[in-house]
């Protein structure tokens, strides 16, 4: 299926590893051009190499803490010199941090508030106005599970998560007019490279197990229906549809992306 993306021009924060990355391979591999943001230079441009050999579009790689209030109007500055337009945003930037309430620290929350909410925020500002020049576009907020149904010692990201899935949806009644096209996708537990280095004391512990021994637990303890783990190309595919022009009645919508976990529709 030709996904409509030729030419178009997103941004995609957190996009050096992970759901972020698959999703700007995903983009690229369909024809659109693609500014991946992370904080990691080289980790980047490693990423950055990775994708342009399968991208049909330009990748350019932008360094950029999105926490720093200043980051989004440079990165977007980057992304128009570069491509002349922004038909697409995938605010993707993000760590899971879980916690009972009474363990985090108010550094914690403003930390976690500036990541995950106040980034998005001001990356959607810079964006709407480029988007409306080029009649309309796309935004895809990548939210979790914890935010839609949360649970014990899911602080402050249950909270940072679930601001991000309204945001979404008033920011749909908003932009409808505009033809910008708001959605979230919820994300379950996904193999990567945040979960990979939280297994790192366990693996070095016990040399014979492997990555995919530890996921398989996981699956179990998770109780996840489908009985494994997803993969970041997965989500990838999800946000690229979400992205592109056979998305173009959808929108304020939250999609979970958990292989049947969660307990609401």
């Amino acid at each position: 299926m030709d996904l409509g993306l030729t030419d178009k021009a997103a941004i995609v924060t957190g996009g050096s590893a992970g759901i972020g990355k698959a999703a700007a391979r995903r983009i690229a591999e369909e024809g659109g051009h693609v500014a991946v943001v992370a904080r990691r230079a080289d980790v980047l441009e490693t990423a950055a190499d990775d994708i342009r050999r399968i991208a049909r579009g330009r990748v350019l790689p932008i360094p950029a803490d999105v926490a720093d209030p200043g980051a989004p109007a440079q990165v977007v500055a980057a992304a128009l010199e570069a491509f002349g337009r922004i038909d697409i945003l995938v605010n993707n930037a993000g760590t899971s941090m879980a916690k009972p309430f009474d363990a985090v620290t108010e550094d914690e929350w403003k930390a976690d508030l500036d990541l995950k909410l106040w980034s998005a925020i001001r990356f959607i500002a810079a964006v709407v106005p480029e988007m409306r020049k080029v009649g309309g576009g796309r935004i895809i907020n990548v939210t979790n599970l914890a935010g839609r149904t949360p649970h014990a010692a899911s602080m402050p990201t249950a909270v940072s998560r679930a601001a991000g899935i309204a945001l979404t949806k008033g920011l749909s009644k908003d932009l409808a007019k505009d033809n910008i096209l708001v959605s979230t996708v919820c994300i379950g537990f996904i193999k990567s490279a945040q979960h990979e280095r939280r297994y790192a004391a366990k693996l070095a512990a016990d040399p014979a197990t492997s990555m995919d021994q530890l996921y398989a637990e996981e699956a179990r303890t998770r109780g996840i229906p489908l009985g494994r783990v997803g993969e970041a190309p997965e989500a990838g595919d999800v946000i690229a549809f979400l992205a592109s022009a056979r998305s173009s009645y959808l929108t304020g919508i939250a999609i979970n992306i958990d292989g049947g976990t969660s307990m609401v529709v």
